[in-house]
């Protein structure tokens, strides 16, 4: 998927152009680090589909702001008929992944939204790494989630992804 079909169906979608300016920057942004941790990994990330999902992976903002939107943006996503790999991106993108217990408890499905491919993990991240189009530090990023009151369980899923991904 070119980076301007996936801009197209943002469009498509109802997405705002705020939401469309912050995909491109976390496009941006985990384009850099799929490059870097490929420098890193014996099994390289495949970019072309981290730009396709790091672009998309808000999509569900056309239809909520609240963190069910992974999952209305993973429907919109089949809707569209795109590869599942994408819509894995979208629906595992939020914050460094939500295990299942956790996601009742927010009122999500239950299932697990845990980034599993390098590719997710990627995506996840530099969304992580990334506020409106301006982007922080992981330390900035843990010191705004303790600020928000997140547990320690998240906290350590954003450390542990953030090595995986950048270590």
């Amino acid at each position: 998927m070119t980076p301007e079909y996936a801009i197209h169906l943002l469009h498509k979608a109802g997405c705002p152009p705020d939401v469309i300016a912050h995909a491109r920057a976390v496009a941006e942004y985990a384009r850099e680090i799929a490059e870097r941790y490929n420098e890193r990994h014996r099994n390289p990330a495949d970019i072309e589909l981290v730009i396709a999902g790091a672009l998309l992976h808000d999509i569900g903002r056309a239809r909520s702001n609240g963190i069910d939107h992974a999952v209305a943006g993973a429907e919109i996503a089949q809707a569209f008929g795109l590869d599942t790999r994408i819509v894995q991106i979208i629906k595992r993108h939020i914050g460094a992944g939500i295990p299942k217990d956790e996601a009742v408890r927010l009122g999500l499905p239950r299932e697990d939204y845990l980034p599993d491919t390098a590719e997710e993990m990627i995506v996840a991240h530099a969304d992580n790494l990334v506020d409106d189009t301006e982007r922080i530090s992981i330390d900035e990023r843990i010191r705004r989630m303790r600020k928000r009151g997140f547990d320690s369980d998240g906290i350590e899923r954003m450390i542990r992804l953030h090595n995986a991904v950048m270590g």
